[in-house]
């Protein structure tokens, strides 16, 4: 059984994959290596954790707006999250995403999904997050793969 979580969209497209929930608000600009994907910043409680191929859900983004630019280098590199799902809106991350997926033709969408939803999607294990910023995940429990 899968739950289906409506986000609102601020860069469209389409992943699935594991969720990395981080627990405290990240900047990609000094936090993150963007030659591998690993977040650096010794202050981040998952400082040496790659988000490389996963699905980032990130509480709030926080920093620099010069993080569009290390996203659109993330994932042009192919080590940057495969969708971002945040709790509070970000318009520098959504930027990075458009600009990657211009310039490389990088597919990495940016979701908003607020309050409990959010919870619940960074508790997930997996999500898909399909156009228009539809979310599905195994509902609680579920030993299902999305």
């Amino acid at each position: 059984m899968t739950v289906v979580v409506a986000g609102r969209v601020l860069a469209d497209g389409t992943a699935s994959g594991s969720v990395l929930a981080l627990s405290a608000p990240l900047s990609l600009w000094g936090g993150v290596d963007a030659a591998t994907g690993v977040i650096v910043d010794p202050r981040h409680p998952e400082a040496g954790t790659s988000l490389a191929g996963r699905i980032l859900a990130l509480p709030a983004a926080r920093g620099s707006s010069s993080s569009s630019s290390v996203l659109a280098e993330l994932l042009r590199a192919g080590v940057g999250p495969l969708g971002i799902v945040l709790g509070e809106p970000d318009g520098i991350l959504a930027i990075g995403a458009v600009v990657a997926r211009e310039l490389y033709g990088a597919d990495c969408p940016v979701v908003l999904v607020a309050g409990p939803d959010y919870a619940r999607v960074a508790a997930a294990p997996r999500v898909a997050i399909a156009a228009g910023g539809l979310i599905e995940l195994p509902e609680a429990g579920a030993d299902q793969l999305i």
